[in-house]
């Protein structure tokens, strides 16, 4: 199959040297294509900035910013049998970016922020019946009702959900698998691919 994968953070720019981002390392969407691609499927990875070598017999595509992100994504979802989301997208991004060096003055700051393109939403509108959309949560607090929310308003067919503190810029994570039909698959702590693995052998069977 084709498999379009997203993975790692964004940088939303404030000027030349400052930029807006998070402790994403990519490295559960970068596990997930690694194991995708050993199974024989033609796997697409769109890669924001993360320091990690591309795996192999993966298209890789870097990015740095949501809208990079979006374009990407946008141009590469026609052909994809399976889309698998784990990028973490920034939500927000400075509004007025400026091209010089921003300089310190007297007093505090005020930066303004403007909303990013809801990637998984559009996604998940547009998506055909053909198409397989996988995505992540990661939350605080409120993890499984937090992920099926998410699972419904954007239209996945699965989910894969962890508290941050399991997952989040570590080399193990801890997921709950949901999908369309209410079905929970609890994963136990493990490194992330094995847990790649898992969840692949899972959504795919």
């Amino acid at each position: 199959m084709n498999i379009l994968i997203t993975a790692g953070p964004t940088r939303e720019k404030i000027d030349p040297v400052r930029f807006i981002s998070n402790r994403s390392t990519g490295k559960m969407g970068y596990a997930i294509a690694t194991y995708a691609a050993s199974l024989g499927h033609q796997v697409t990875l769109i890669s924001g900035p993360v320091s990690l070598k591309a795996p192999a017999g993966v298209t890789l595509i870097p990015v740095e910013s949501a809208a990079d992100m979006a374009a990407a994504v946008h141009a590469n979802t026609p052909e994809a049998d399976v889309i698998i989301m784990s990028a973490a997208v920034a939500d927000y991004r400075p509004a007025h970016p400026i091209d010089s060096k921003m300089k310190k003055q007297p007093g505090n700051l005020f930066l303004e922020l403007e909303r990013t393109e809801d990637i998984l939403g559009t996604v998940g509108k547009n998506k055909r019946a053909d198409q397989l959309l996988i995505g992540f949560a990661a939350e605080t607090e409120e993890l499984e009702a937090r992920a099926l929310d998410k699972l419904k308003r954007k239209n996945m067919d699965w989910i894969i959900a962890n508290l941050v503190s399991d997952g989040f810029g570590n080399d193990t994570n801890k997921v709950i698998i949901f999908n369309r039909n209410g079905e929970r698959f609890p994963l136990a702590l493990a490194e992330k691919s094995d847990i790649a693995k898992q969840a692949i052998d899972l959504i795919l069977k």
